[in-house]
Order: structure tokens, then sequence, then C-alpha cells
């Protein structure tokens, strides 16, 4: 790649010096160094701006979902699994531990209410 560009930047005495003893030390020139922290950064903000765009759509379309009444609440997702739980128990033979909100007939909402502090 041909390096047509020139950057200049100001340091702080003490961090010029360090950098120059660190690449120094394993013979290499600061300006191979530089580029390559200079494209490491450029990688990694292009990642994370990868994932906030992934997270944005993930959330409109939890937004989405929970309009159209898609989505359970979480008291119906600790049910459905504390069930399934109660039912694996069950068939290896170790089915007498209560197992959360299912096993004592209990609805999502009272389970839910369970964990408000008071």
């Amino acid at each position: 790649m041909s390096k047509e560009a020139v950057f200049t930047m100001k340091l702080e005495p003490k961090l010029r010096k360090d950098f120059f003893d660190a690449v120094d030390a394993i013979h290499r020139p600061a300006s191979q160094v530089v580029r390559e922290l200079m494209r490491d950064f450029i990688q990694q903000q292009s990642e994370a701006k990868e994932y906030q765009e992934f997270l944005h759509r993930k959330v409109i379309v939890a937004r989405m979902q929970i309009r159209t009444e898609q989505s359970r609440s979480d008291g119906e997702v600790e049910c459905e699994f504390a069930k399934r739980r109660r039912d694996i128990l069950q068939a290896t033979g170790d089915g007498e531990r209560p197992m959360g909100c299912s096993s004592a007939g209990i609805t999502p909402e009272v389970y839910m209410d369970s964990f408000k502090v008071i």
C-alpha cells in the first residue's frame, strides 16, 4: 500500500518516549505500529457500529411483537419453563421436588408478584 499522507500529532513527552521505547524493544518502526493501531481502531469502531445497528433492529422487532401481542410476559415464560423442568424431573424419576409456579398451580401474575420488593 502506498504511503502518501503525512500525519502529525502532538504528544506528551513521556508518552512519546514510552512509545518509542516500546517499538524499539520489538524492533519495529513507530509508523508501522501506529498504522496497525489505526487499523485496529477502525475495525473496532466498525464492529461496534454493526452491533449497535443489530441491537437497534432487535429492539424494533421486540417492540413490534409487544404491540401486536406476539410476546409473553416474564411470568408466562417462567411458568412454561417450570412446567418443562417438572416434566423432565418426573420423567427421570426425580419429580418430588417443587419446581416453580406450575407445580403449585400458580398463575404467571402471582408468580411474578412474589418477586416484588415490599
